[in-house]
């Protein structure tokens, strides 16, 4: 027989309410790849200084450091002790990100290219290692229909981040051109 307990338990969550039991994951997501693709790649292929001795060689080999240290990081979280659980202490992480923006702008214009791909290898490094620490902390404790669902939401705000992120790549430019 069909007890009371056993509605509770089928019963699912909505997308609405799993969206605001996480969108602190959510904003995460978004704020990650809003930083990291406003920043790379249009930033790296215009500002990136004239202290350097590699040419037109000089982007590619910031994009390809920030690639090798991105996919790098990815697997980090697999060791459990250096993985972030905490919610604050993954939004701290998110957030401190944004300290970068500083930091590339006067590297770009007072700094030499080892410090521009410390930077890049940084940015790489912390984009990986976020993204899946979130990814994998977000639907811990829900059923399979839910996680699903979680995942769809998680990826919806991390392709708006990666929009916003393009879109605010521009303002590098705008902010370099004295046309305008």
């Amino acid at each position: 027989m069909c007890g009371e307990g056993d509605d509770k338990q089928q019963q699912i969550l909505s997308k609405k309410q799993l969206l605001f039991q996480n969108i602190d994951y959510a904003l995460d997501l978004y704020l990650i790849y809003v930083l990291t693709l406003s920043i790379i790649p249009g930033f790296l292929y215009e500002n990136t200084g004239t202290h350097h001795q590699l040419g037109s060689w000089y982007p590619l080999v910031l994009i390809a450091m920030y690639n090798v240290w991105d996919l790098i990081s990815r697997y980090i979280p697999v060791v459990e002790c250096l993985k972030i659980k905490s919610r604050k202490g993954l939004m701290l992480a998110v957030l401190s990100r944004f300290l970068l923006i500083p930091a590339f702008y006067f590297t770009a214009k007072y700094g030499s290219q080892g410090w521009m791909i410390a930077l890049v290898s940084f940015l790489g490094l912390t984009n990986g290692y976020l993204t899946v620490c979130v990814l994998t902390e977000a639907p811990k404790g829900y059923k399979g229909p839910e996680q699903n669902a979680l995942g769809n939401l998680m990826v919806l705000f991390l392709l708006g981040g990666i929009f916003s992120g393009v879109a605010l790549d521009w303002l590098w430019l705008i902010g370099s051109n004295k046309q305008f």
